[in-house]
């Protein structure tokens, strides 16, 4: 399972079932449940991508896992909360509280500067340009809220690396279902539906 990219959708179902496994023994963080959102500038869905949507990130599991590792150390130390994450090969989500936005991007700017160098270290790359930017929207109102949640959880399964949400181990899916109960997040899923969420901008814009 290594090489330039780390291909999830070649693994067939033991194999998944094997890193899963891997992962959840690493003891890996969690993430926080939902409460009603404080609309005040306060959430934001974050999303930021490799540069020319490179799978850089996907180098292989072990890369995938300490970058999912250290992006949530970032947001522990500046967010208040983080509601949900995923990161995907090419790029991540989160919706997080965060009082200082423009702190939050400019340590996300560091901490991906510190990432390319190490990895374009491994690689024997210096000089390439591996993160493309991150972007911020601030949540507006509860039904932009839980539609972005939805639209966090959704995304390995939107752009087809697996069929369900607790399939995907670098995401917070599965510990937000494990902590709500299945009727609230059907009745979440249904009425806050993700729709064309992110369409124009997911990927184009970052």
């Amino acid at each position: 399972m290594s090489g330039p990219e780390y291909r999830w959708r070649q693994l067939n179902p033991r194999q998944r079932a094997e890193l899963l496994a891997w992962r959840q023994a690493r003891g890996q963080p969690w993430h926080s449940p939902p409460h009603r959102p404080n609309f005040g500038h306060l959430r934001f869905h974050l999303a930021a991508a490799c540069y020319e949507h490179q799978s850089y990130i996907g180098h292989n599991p072990e890369r995938m896992d300490a970058f999912a590792r250290d992006l949530l150390g970032v947001f522990t130390i500046h967010c208040r909360q983080t509601f949900a994450w995923c990161v995907l090969p090419n790029h991540y989500h989160a919706l997080v509280e965060a009082p200082d936005i423009l702190g939050l991007l400019h340590e996300l700017g560091q901490f991906h500067g510190r990432t390319s160098y190490a990895w374009n270290g491994e690689e024997q790359a210096r000089g390439r340009k591996v993160f493309y930017r991150a972007v911020e929207r601030a949540m507006r109102s509860d039904r932009h809220f839980h539609a972005t949640l939805n639209y966090v959880h959704h995304n390995p399964v939107h752009h087809g690396y697996v069929a369900r949400w607790t399939d995907w181990p670098w995401s917070s899916a599965t510990e937000y279902l494990t902590q709500m109960k299945p009727e609230e997040a059907k009745r979440i899923w249904h009425e806050y539906p993700i729709k064309d969420y992110g369409k124009g901008w997911d990927d184009a814009e970052l």
